[in-house]
């Protein structure tokens, strides 16, 4: 994972350089990262169907196809897989965001963070219905995150949006909400899109209909902003 979470230092196991003979150091060094992928994926599942209280242990080490020993190897509680879990899908979507710089086109980056968003809702939607039943429940287990590393991103975020503004760059509009109406418009296509393939008529959602929201999304987001259009400021 990268430095955007607190407390990580951004370097990635499967990056690790393999400096001794053979190269064995690289290769531990995938294969966990293969083994922690595979739990997580097996977590995810779990996570999303039980909740944190009725998921367990030695359900996910069946899921992922290992004995509890190993899972337990790499995450010693059921709680450290739970955080591992909402903090890769959490740094997933602040990455995404990383087109919104100072020097940056305002309807550019907020085009490339909309689509970059709807396609984390394509991609990984059970990892997103996790972190939404956990923040349906009032976050109990993730609440120091939001208030402190998510906030803060925020604040850093909204301030590069309150300098567009300033610029005259985009119209007047309050940057946190603007995050806000964001999130839920691209979210809802991972954590309700059963209800919206139901409303199309279709089993479930395919690339198009993907594609169609990012697009629409993005134009009336833009729009709202006082942004002409995509690369336009």
């Amino acid at each position: 994972m990268s430095a955007t979470i607190a407390g990580q230092d951004g370097k990635r196991d499967d990056d690790i350089d393999s400096g001794d003979s053979g190269g064995t150091t690289g290769i531990r060094a995938r294969s966990r990262a293969r083994i922690e992928a595979n739990i997580r994926r097996a977590a995810e599942e779990v996570f999303a169907e039980m909740g944190f209280e009725g998921a367990s242990t030695s359900l996910i080490a069946k899921r992922a196809g290992l004995p509890k020993a190993n899972l337990h190897y790499y995450f010693k509680t059921k709680n450290d897989l739970y955080q591992f879990v909402l903090r890769d899908i959490i740094e997933l979507w602040l990455n995404t965001a990383q087109e919104i710089q100072p020097d940056a086109d305002p309807a550019t980056a907020l085009a490339h963070y909309i689509g970059q968003k709807i396609d984390l809702a394509r991609d990984r939607p059970i990892a997103s219905r996790v972190f939404a039943n956990e923040v349906l429940h009032g976050a109990p287990r993730f609440d120091e995150f939001m208030k402190r590393d998510l906030k803060d991103w925020v604040e850093r975020k909204a301030a590069i949006i309150d300098g567009w503004v300033a610029q005259g760059r985009m119209d007047q509009i309050d940057p946190k909400h603007l995050f806000f109406m964001i999130w839920a418009t691209t979210q809802t296509y991972s954590d309700f899109s059963v209800q919206i393939a139901a409303v199309l008529g279709k089993r479930e959602l395919a690339e198009g209909d993907y594609r169609l929201a990012a697009d629409q999304i993005t134009k009336i987001i833009l729009k709202g902003c006082g942004l002409s259009g995509h690369g336009e400021g």
